[in-house]
């Protein structure tokens, strides 16, 4: 067997540091090998060696820019690098050069998926089951895509097909873990996401997925799960509708209900039970976090940001409650005003872990500590402070500025929250 040879069996076991030092040494050999270019860069893409990977399957196209194999593996790097569409330009002209590989359609149905376009997604997975029909990968995408078309009977039956060919197969066993999620039976797609993990355990899908699944078992998790679960579904046009729509009809209910004092008690209470289901959406994640760290198994299967997401989130918490007990035992006003703010930090804390890496969770931490200070400012007792000094004035001018600001910077925050956590960092 070739040094190439070799290397391929490992890249395909997993194996991509063992297969890297096969290719070093069949590269001093052969340096002109295009073949072995391109699959250097998918062994190096999986150590995120972004760079070097991408220069050796630009070398691969450079080589034999007829081959299909170097355009394939950029749109592999491509796509780790979340530079989506140039990794679509990149498989869609291995799919001019070579229209019979599943291989590639599997690619671009996985590129469609991650951009929200479910049914371009369904489509390439079945041109790639045409070809094969066993290609285990295609028949995955296709299960997923069916799951946010709503098609739950065709998802369970790819999946099946799935599974029946290849029981071994740890993303299948995920898929069918997240499809039993959907159906909100977390215990047996716990099954499925540990069998998952046991065959392969860096799949950090089935890893969500197990952390989903143990939250899950609390019933209030489970629906706000099923809510959060439809909403991926819908386009990013249609979240921010219905956001704003939300909000705006808020504003319409209390204007109605200051019309109509008849009419007060119900949509108040319709109100408050709205404002405290948009609380829950935005802090339930770090928050039933947290509660599973209490749990034998929920503590491991945690990764170090969630962990972090969740302790920063009970500081907070923590911190809001010592201030109310404080209150309501002393009656003094600024302690209110202090259990008040942090509570209220919750929210754009709990956004801070769920930011992908880099500029937006810098951002979205930038944020949370402004909202801090003007906060702290709040808390000033401006009623004890000494009149007819320049000072005083000045921090009085202050606190009634960041009464009129504060309410508006914390919806804002909660705006821009949901925009950085839709960004793709470029890596």
């Amino acid at each position: 067997m070739s040094r190439l040879e070799r290397a391929k069996l490992l890249y395909h076991q997993d194996r991509p540091d063992q297969a890297l030092m096969e290719l070093r040494l069949h590269l001093l050999e052969d340096p002109e090998d295009f073949d072995a270019h391109a699959l250097m860069g998918l062994c190096l893409v999986t150590g995120e060696k972004y760079d070097e990977a991408q220069q050796h399957a630009q070398q691969a196209i450079h080589l034999a820019p007829e081959e299909s194999f170097g355009y394939y593996a950029l749109a592999h790097i491509f796509d780790s690098r979340n530079r989506l569409p140039e990794a679509q330009r990149a498989i869609q002209e291995a799919l001019r050069l070579d229209p019979y590989d599943p291989d590639y359609f599997a690619v671009l149905a996985s590129l469609h998926y991650r951009q929200r376009r479910w049914k371009e997604a369904l489509a390439a997975a079945d041109e790639g089951l045409s070809i094969d029909p066993e290609h285990n990968l295609c028949l995955n995408l296709r299960a997923q895509a069916l799951i946010k078309l709503g098609d739950r009977a065709g998802a369970a039956t790819s999946i099946g097909d799935a599974l029946s060919r290849r029981p071994d197969d740890p993303l299948t066993h995920a898929n069918q873990g997240w499809a039993l999620l959907e159906k909100g039976n977390p215990k047996q797609a716990m099954i499925h996401f540990r069998e998952a993990l046991r065959l392969k355990p860096d799949l950090e899908f089935a890893r969500i997925g197990i952390v989903e699944a143990l939250k899950a078992r609390n019933f209030l998790y489970r629906w706000l799960l099923a809510y959060f679960l439809w909403m991926t579904k819908l386009p990013r046009q249609v979240q921010w509708g219905l956001i704003i729509g939300f909000l705006v009809a808020q504003q319409v209910l209390g204007q109605v209900a200051a019309a109509h004092p008849t009419w007060s008690p119900y949509i108040w209470t319709l109100l408050y039970c709205y404002i405290a289901f948009a609380l829950m959406t935005w802090i339930a994640y770090p928050l039933f976090n947290l509660l599973l760290r209490l749990d034998k198994f929920g503590r491991h299967a945690l990764d170090e940001e969630e962990i972090r997401g969740a302790n920063w989130l009970g500081l907070s918490l923590f911190t809001a409650l010592v201030f109310l007990i404080t209150a309501l035992a002393s009656g003094i006003a600024p302690f209110y005003m202090a259990a008040l703010v942090f509570g209220l930090l919750c929210i754009p804390i709990s956004a801070i872990w769920r930011c992908p890496r880099g500029w937006p969770r810098n951002v979205m931490l930038g944020v949370a500590v402004v909202l801090l200070l003007m906060g702290l400012v709040l808390i000033i007792p401006v009623d004890d402070l000494p009149r007819r000094q320049l000072w005083s004035a000045l921090v009085i001018l202050l606190w009634l500025s960041m009464v009129k600001v504060f309410p508006w910077a914390f919806i804002g925050s909660q705006f821009l929250a949901g925009y950085l956590m839709s960004v793709r960092v470029r890596k």
